[in-house]
């Protein structure tokens, strides 16, 4: 394989694995976030205005809604209501839908 070759796979591959890290490192989604706020997402279910969303149940949280993007034990994840942003595992919003 020549240099200039080489040269070009070693990039891409360094390219690569530079955008995958960016993926991963999207920032944590803030409660004050306008989007957050309209959802009345919370960082912590057991903190939900119960009197404010009759809907939340104890045991909702993000890692059990349908809308979740990681896993089960993950600490957060993605979520395509708030593009860009991580959900906590543990949080909770007035979108939740049970997991089917």
């Amino acid at each position: 394989m020549d240099k200039t070759r080489r040269t070009l796979l070693m990039t891409v591959a360094a390219g690569s694995a530079a955008l995958a890290g960016a993926a991963r490192a999207q920032a944590k989604l803030d409660e004050k976030d306008p989007q957050a706020v309209a959802l009345g997402y919370v960082a912590d279910a057991t903190k939900v205005d119960a009197k404010k969303y009759p809907k939340y149940a104890a045991g909702q949280v993000c890692t059990n809604c349908a809308l979740f993007q990681g896993k089960a034990a993950d600490a957060s994840g993605g979520c395509p209501l708030f593009a860009g942003k991580q959900v906590a595992g543990k949080g909770w919003c007035s979108a939740w839908a049970k997991k089917g």
